[in-house]
């Protein structure tokens, strides 16, 4: 599910496959390209939950004005994953609420 001709932009550009994990479970993506793009690709859509309401969220604006795409990347929360680029071996997981909080688990 990526895009390799765009009709403005021309030929996308070969990028080198890499790995990393969702949740702990192994993935692929191109290097380089935003976290959120990778997981769009394999069919993720939700990258964190509401801390009031356990609402999903995903991508919204996909320049880095929102935060609905936010995500623990490596450990570290808040990371708006639309502009934070891929790299290998990133461990990337679902954020639950605020990054402030206890976010290795779902708020029930």
């Amino acid at each position: 599910m990526r895009l390799t001709e765009h009709p403005i932009l021309g030929a996308a550009e070969p990028r080198r496959e890499v790995s990393f994990t969702f949740d702990g479970k192994a993935m692929t993506g191109l290097e380089g390209e935003p976290v959120a793009a990778a997981l769009k690709a394999a069919g993720i859509a939700v990258h964190r939950y509401t801390r009031k309401y356990h609402s999903p969220r995903g991508v919204f604006c996909a320049i880095g004005r929102c935060t609905d795409c936010v995500m623990v990347v490596n450990g570290r929360p808040n990371v708006r994953t639309c502009v934070t680029a891929l790299e290998d071996g990133m461990a990337v997981a679902t954020q639950y609420g605020a990054g402030d909080v206890e976010i290795s688990r779902p708020l029930h």
